[in-house]
């Protein structure tokens, strides 16, 4: 059972108040990361990545993911299956599924990620 006081509200998250912290491939935001009210957790950051750079190596979870693309242009590989993908463009990522991207633009990109699990969500492997 999830602690109630640990629950996320509604909440306005103002961007220029989300601190963005360096990584070696651009930087991260991250708005929150959390239990709500149906799910067991659920997180969403945005990612500035700089051009020719990947954020990590291509990787698989338990969880759903979803890549929402604000400005750039991301070579997405999953199950190497290769797609690009631009502004404005969105990625599903089912569980256990191989994947990473790489921006492949001139222009640093960013996106937003947004992650979560329930009761269903199936163990790391």
């Amino acid at each position: 059972m999830t602690d109630a006081s640990r629950v996320q509200r509604s909440s306005v998250f103002e961007f220029s108040q989300i601190l963005a912290e360096p990584t070696p491939v651009g930087e991260r935001r991250k708005f929150f990361a959390s239990p709500t009210a149906t799910l067991d957790e659920f997180g969403v950051h945005m990612t500035t990545l700089n051009p020719g750079q990947a954020p990590h190596p291509p990787h698989k979870h338990a969880d759903e993911e979803m890549i929402l693309i604000g400005e750039g242009t991301l070579e997405i590989t999953i199950n190497e299956q290769v797609q690009r993908a631009g502004p404005g463009s969105v990625v599903f990522v089912a569980p256990y599924d191989l994947h990473g991207w790489k921006n492949v633009g001139q222009t640093r990109a960013n996106y937003f990620v947004l992650r979560w699990a329930t009761g269903k969500t199936g163990p790391e492997r």
